[in-house]
């Protein structure tokens, strides 16, 4: 982990090496995420479009972090599924094209992070925790300070409106309801 901090900036007191300022999620080196069952595999998906920042704070427990993902980006490897999912059966990308994410508080307890925010999906707010494993600061090849972080969540896709499914013999359902994301992220801070 460098140690190197910018000039004009001012370091976190607890990891050190962060400094407080605007880091700018870096879209060719993350990636948003995520497994639902399907019978009786995971399909995975990401989405391909999406933007965000993350603020760092002196104090590291009045960070924030918000991300909007453009829903009809979504690319589970199968043109005809992704349709679907992008169809008024799952997202309804046409008329509610964009999912929130927005921070409510960042809960640290020794070397565990826990993101609290809000996700909204089809106009559908709720509360979500994402587990965060921070892997650290650098210097990426143009001088600017980085940061990367790993987070995942559980959540219910019926939560938030998006109950579709086909039933199947012996009360068994096509899809799954429960959805894992995963976030794997590098940010940029911003001058």
């Amino acid at each position: 982990m460098s140690e190197t901090v910018a000039a004009g900036t001012t370091p976190t007191t607890s990891i050190p090496g962060l400094v407080a300022g605007t880091y700018a999620i870096d879209a060719a080196h993350s990636e948003i995420g995520f497994t639902v069952r399907h019978l009786m595999t995971k399909v995975r998906g990401t989405f391909k479009e999406y933007a965000g920042e993350i603020v760092v704070k002196d104090s590291l427990e009045e960070s924030t972090a918000n991300v909007t993902v453009e829903l009809a980006s979504v690319d589970t490897r199968s043109e005809q599924r992704d349709g679907h999912l992008r169809s008024g059966d799952f997202f309804d990308a046409e008329n509610s094209p964009k999912m929130t994410f927005a921070s409510t508080a960042l809960v640290v307890n020794g070397d565990d992070y826990t993101l609290v925010g809000e996700l909204t999906i089809k106009d559908v707010a709720k509360p979500i925790e994402l587990a965060v494993d921070f892997l650290g600061v650098d210097q990426n090849a143009y001088g600017q300070t980085i940061i990367g972080f790993e987070a995942k969540a559980s959540i219910s896709r019926k939560d938030w409106g998006i109950d579709f499914n086909v039933p199947l013999e012996g009360g068994k359902l096509l899809i799954g309801d429960k959805v894992d994301i995963h976030l794997d992220v590098q940010a940029a801070l911003q001058a």
